[in-house]
Formats: structure tokens, C-alpha cells, sequence
């Protein structure tokens, strides 16, 4: 395998990280490496599976997997900060996607070191008396590693150098994929029937995997596979093989598996359970919830106990938590005068340690769509209140050289105040915006009383001291911040706080609420449904909780309202898959599930094909039309170029190693 494969076939981890006790916290601790003999120990054991934990912070929180899993959908494309990492992925003609850009390549060099080391833990610990509840944990993050390879490049090796499914303490540089139906059928399924009968149903230490996880993951899986034996879309598989099961099962019969588990687990969630507003689901605040199955564990009190820096700055690299620095565009260049009289500039919007408001790298841009299409619906669903930073609020005051200055002047030089919006994305277009016209002067430094400049090119409404940019007038210089995943501290004082290091918050990596949508989109693909479990019905459940407001999120301000019935009085009577998808990017939009959405249903090119969005420049409001060239044979990602070169195969060997589109 290459040189990540290496050290997986070695069993090799610099740290590992251990339980303790019956503490229900995680321990670090130094070890050089795992061998057979150490997990046969209960240590050793423990170990290895904590370290399957800790190794989700590698591509969860990873900017580039954010970049490989959003990017060149209808959710991201690519900001005017993009790069070789962002440019190619985005299918719209600014490079060839290829097998040394494609940051798909986080996955892969992480995953089968994964497998190793959990393949190491059930081969050895079950020959040690180690109990299976603790095994299945192991076969929970085997099975998580092979479907999210499967999803993203096809068939991968079950074989690592020791045979199928072995822990492999010989490196090895020869290697075989086996087809999606083995990866499915031999490794993904089996792994997960036993995790269900053996996982706790609340987890062993806050954040341990249950069963509602492997149910979840089952679910999605069972899904995902039905989805692939049925192909309407006449994808290309790869390794090539017929769409047949090997058990002799057809597409309907996974669905209905799908449906089937993913009610059960809705039905009997241990202690998981929705919040009750989207609001409360993502705010730092409330982290480590109800409704989150497993996530990515950081801390704020510990770089060592974290993995990252999350006091200092950071310079975007994994184990970190820097994802959220993609999608920001650089509001920090926002300025306002401090004179009435006499444009005196100062940048009134900091970066700062609180939620959508920290390290912008302008990579990673919303298309005109993701506000006018996919979040039309904004006074009574909370999701876009609760899901963007649109308005941005000044903060100079925390600044020491400004904290004195309780005034700033704005748009048509009004006056505002700390916490005033200085700029703000309109729900809905308005007509009566004046852009600012290149080439004319800032009408506050010459005392004309005409539209005025925005350093950003933002334009002005009559009797509004924030500046404006219409829904048409998103662009890749300027367009929504995602306020979810943003950074939070409770450290922050009266400053800026640390906005520049990795986030010391937990990433969401599987919420309870996404086993309504299997469930639905199951239903939709002809399960069978039981009694108040129909797709509607499943769908409404989170459409009411969208129509529950607790707190105006941009507005800064409590929200006590209901519009639960609204919401569901508006779901279309039949649900269809594209609808299901919809709902699922305003329920979990830009949390790295987007293009593995659009691979499963085949509706990549139908909901990402084209996409509208100004251009890079401060003040570009002139809509383009952009169109991908989505091919079939891009449904799959390319294998990274590392790990191809590192084989000692014949050149034919490893030609044939590749997807064919990236040959």
C-alpha cells in the first residue's frame, strides 16, 4: 500500500489514546506502536479503539474534506480565495479534477490505517476474552471507514496485505479492489449486524459509539447500496462487475432493510432526542447534545487533549478543527467612518472567537441559488436564520484603540452602534439598491448626498445605516457565512478572544435527525411504510421543529414563536427524492454530506449542473450562469496519486488500480 498504507499495515500510531478507568472521558497517552500481543490485553484493547475515535478529528473539522464533500455541489462552489484545492473539484472549467488535487485524498490516507487498527482489536482482543460490547465498537468504525470509502471511490481492498479483513503487521505494495457488492457484503453489513446486537443502547463514555449509530449507519448503508444495485441513471461501477447481490437480494429488499432500521432506531433512540428548535442544535452553547450521535471530540482547555492549536495560530492542518475557515468571505475589510462629517475610516467588523464571525479564507463560496432556491422559505423556517451569518454586526469596541468611539457612521453616513449590523444580505431582492459605480468618489468624502461607496461594494437603501447586498448580488467575494460550524470559546473576556486557532468545539459527525430522511427517502423508493411513518410524515417531523423559533439568530435577540403548522401545512402531499433533498441540505447544509447526497440518488448533474453567482471582485453584482461538466464517470473519486505511485505492480497493474476517469 503507500506510505499512509505502511503504517496501517504496520499497526503503527504515534498516540494513542486510552480510557481510564470508568472516567467517561478520553486519555492520551504515548505509545510507539500496536502489536498482536498488546491487543490481546484489555489496554491494548481500549486503546485501539479510542484511537478510532480520535482519528475522526483528521477528516471531521478537516478543511479539505469540507472542500471534497461541498464543493461542486448546489450547497459550495468555490469563493475568490480558491486555489488548486478548490478550483478543479467545482467541475466548472477552472482545471481538470485529478488524482494529485482531489482532496478526497484526506479520506483515503486516513481510513485504512482506521481499518488496520480495528481489524487488529477483533482479530486478537476476541481471542482474549475482551467483551463484545467493546469489539463492536471496533467493528462500528471498521464498517464507518469502508462505506465512506465505498461512497467516494467504489471498490476498495478488504485485503491490506494479510488477507481479507486481517490485521496486517507486514507492509505491503501490492494490492487488489474488490467490488462494491464485496466491500458491502463481506465487510460493511456483517460489522454492523453484530455492532447492533452488542453495542450498548447508551454509549459506554460520553461520545461512545450505540446502537442508534451502527442503526444509522446500517440504514444509510442498506440505502445507499439499494441505490446502487437499481442505477437508473446508468452510472459506471468500479471495479467493473454486474449490479447483482451476493446474497440474492434486489434493490427493494435493501430499501425496505433501510426503512425498517432506521424506524427502529427512531423508535427506540436511548437518550438521543431532537432539540427543540434547529436554533439549539447548532449553537456552541449548547455543543454535545441530544440529538448528535457521534462527533469529533475537541476541547477548548487543552491543545494536547484537543489535537489541535486551538489557542494559537493555526495554520490549517488535521488533527485541527479549521473547516469552518473555507466558507468565510472576508468581512473583516467592512469599514464605516468615525467622523459624520468627513469620511475617517475604520474596519468596524473583527474577526472574534464567537460563531460566524472568525479566520475567513475565502474559499469556499454560496451560489445565488443557496438563498433564493434551497432557503426561499426565511420568516417562517429558522434553518437559514439558524444555519448563516448574513448580517454582520459591529464589534470595534472590543478593539482597544476604538473601545472609546460609541458612534460610527455608516450607509448614507448613519449613525450606528456596537452591535449594529453594518452589512447585510437581504432576505429578498430590492429594487431600490444603488450599487456604488467604479470610478466615483466616496460620497461621504465629498459631501455629496448621492448612494456613497462601500469599500465592498455593497450598495445603500433610503433611511439605512447598514450597507446592502441583494440575493442576486451574492458573489465570490462576498456571499453567506456558515454560522454553524463556527468557532465558539467561553474564554473570549471582553476582546476578540483567539479567532485565529482551531475550534475547540465538537464537529457533528451523525444526528439523530438524519434517520428521518433515510427513513423517508426509503419510503419514497417503495418500503413499505407502517402507520404515521409515512414519508410525509417523517419529513414533517423536522419541518415542524424548522417552524419552532427560540432565538433570531442574526437579529441577536430571544424568538419565542411557533409556525409548526405552517410548515407543515406547506410539504407537498407526494415526496419526492429531489424534495427529500432539498430538505436535507436546509436541515444539514454544509456539514459534509452534500456530494455523497448527490452521488447516492444520481442527482448530481439535476441539482448541481448549473448555478448562478457574481464575480470575484469587491462590487461584482452582475449574475453569471456557470454549468458543470459532470460526467458519469466522475461519480467516483480519483485514487490519490501517492498512493498509485507506491505500488510495485506493473505499470498496467496500477493503471488499472485507478478509476478510469482519472487514468
Amino acid at each position: 500500500m503507500n506510505k499512509y498504507n505502511l503504517l496501517a499495515a504496520a499497526g503503527l500510531m504515534s498516540v494513542a489514546l486510552t480510557y481510564t478507568g470508568c472516567s467517561s472521558i478520553l486519555d492520551e497517552n504515548d505509545r510507539q506502536g500496536y502489536t498482536p500481543e498488546y491487543f490481546k490485553t484489555s489496554a491494548g484493547v481500549e486503546a485501539g479503539v479510542t484511537s478510532l475515535y480520535a482519528n475522526l478529528r483528521y477528516y471531521w473539522g478537516n478543511g479539505y474534506w469540507l472542500i471534497a464533500n461541498e464543493t461542486g455541489t448546489d450547497e459550495y462552489t468555490y469563493g475568490h480565495g480558491g486555489n488548486n484545492n478548490d478550483l478543479p473539484i467545482d467541475m466548472s472549467g477552472q482545471g481538470e479534477l485529478n488524482s494529485t488535487n482531489c482532496r478526497a485524498d484526506v479520506l483515503w490516507n486516513l481510513a485504512f490505517s482506521d481499518i488496520n487498527t480495528a481489524s487488529g482489536v477483533l482479530e486478537n482482543g476476541s481471542t482474549a476474552g475482551i467483551a463484545e460490547s467493546l469489539l463492536s465498537e471496533a467493528r462500528f468504525f471498521r464498517a464507518y471507514d469502508y462505506f465512506q470509502l465505498v461512497q467516494t471511490f467504489g471498490g476498495v481492498p478488504l485485503d491490506l496485505g494479510a488477507g481479507e479483513l486481517k490485521f496486517n503487521t507486514s507492509p505491503s505494495r501490492i494490492s487488489t479492489r474488490n467490488t462494491v457488492p464485496e466491500v458491502y457484503t463481506k465487510a460493511i453489513f456483517p460489522d454492523l449486524l453484530t455492532a447492533i446486537d452488542n453495542l450498548p443502547d447508551v454509549g459506554r463514555v460520553t461520545g461512545g459509539v450505540t446502537k442508534t449509530a451502527a442503526r444509522l449507519i446500517l440504514s444509510k448503508a442498506y440505502l445507499t447500496y439499494g441505490w446502487w444495485l437499481q442505477n437508473p441513471n446508468k452510472i459506471p461501477t468500479y471495479p467493473v462487475c454486474d449490479r447483482q447481490d451476493p446474497d440474492g437480494h434486489d434493490a427493494q429488499w435493501y430499501f425496505q432493510q433501510a426503512y425498517d432500521i432506521a424506524l427502529t432506531a427512531i423508535k427506540d433512540h436511548g437518550n438521543f432526542a431532537l432539540q427543540k428548535s434547529f436554533y439549539m442544535v447548532n449553537v456552541g452553547s449548547n455543543d454535545r447534545n441530544s440529538e448528535i450521535v457521534l462527533y469529533a471530540d475537541h476541547n477548548e482547555s487543552s491543545n494536547y487533549y484537543d489535537g489541535g492549536t486551538n489557542f494559537d495560530w493555526a495554520s490549517g492542518s488535521a488533527p485541527g478543527n479549521f473547516a469552518r475557515w473555507m466558507c468565510r468571505w472576508d468581512y473583516t475589510f467592512l469599514e464605516s467612518s468615525s467622523s459624520a462629517s468627513a469620511w475617517s475610516k475604520a474596519r468596524t467588523v473583527q474577526r472574534e472567537a464567537v460563531q460566524g464571525k472568525d479566520r475567513p479564507w475565502k474559499e469556499m463560496a454560496t451560489p445565488i441559488e443557496v438563498s433564493t432556491k434551497i432557503f426561499a422559505e426565511k420568516k417562517l423556517d429558522s434553518r437559514y436564520d439558524g444555519t448563516f451569518a448574513y448580517q454582520f454586526r459591529g464589534n470595534w469596541d472590543r478593539v482597544d484603540a476604538l473601545k472609546d468611539t460609541k458612534t460610527m457612521y455608516n450607509a448614507n453616513m448613519l449613525p450606528i452602534a456596537p452591535g449594529d449590523s453594518v452589512l447585510t444580505f437581504l432576505d429578498d431582492d430590492d429594487p431600490n439598491i444603488v450599487y456604488p459605480v467604479a470610478g466615483t468618489k466616496n460620497a461621504a468624502g465629498d459631501g455629496s448626498t448621492d448612494a456613497g461607496y462601500s469599500n465592498v461594494g455593497a450598495g445603500v437603501l433610503p433611511g439605512r445605516a447598514d450597507w446592502v447586498i441583494n440575493p442576486s448580488g451574492i458573489s465570490r467575494y462576498a456571499y453567506l457565512n456558515n454560522w454553524k460550524n463556527g468557532i465558539y470559546r467561553t474564554d473570549n473576556g471582553s476582546g476578540l478572544g483567539r479567532p485565529n486557532g482551531d475550534s475547540p468545539r465538537p464537529v457533528p459527525v451523525l444526528k439523530l435527525s438524519e434517520l428521518y430522511f433515510i427513513a423517508a427517502e426509503a419510503a419514497v423508493k417503495g418500503a413499505q411504510t407502517q402507520s404515521g411513518y409515512s414519508a410525509r410524515e417523517l419529513i414533517n417531523v423536522l419541518r415542524a421543529r424548522a417552524g419552532v423559533w427560540t432565538y433570531a439568530n442574526n437579529c441577536q435577540v430571544v424568538k419565542n414563536a411557533d409556525f409548526s403548522k405552517e410548515m407543515t401545512d406547506a410539504t407537498p402531499q407526494t415526496i419526492t427524492v429531489s424534495y427529500i433533498l432539498d430538505e436535507r441540505s436546509r436541515e444539514l447544509f454544509g456539514e459534509g454530506y452534500r456530494w455523497l447526497d448527490l452521488v447516492r440518488t444520481q442527482s448530481w448533474v439535476e441539482k448541481a449542473g448549473t448555478y448562478t453567482i457574481c464575480g470575484k471582485t469587491a462590487g461584482n453584482h452582475t449574475p453569471e450562469v456557470v454549468t458543470r461538466t459532470i460526467t458519469p464517470e466522475k461519480y467516483l473519486r480519483p485514487i490519490p496519486q501517492g498512493q498509485i505511485d507506491a505500488l510495485q505492480m506493473t505499470p498496467e497493474e496500477k493503471t488499472s488500480f485507478q478509476n478510469p476517469s482519472y487514468r
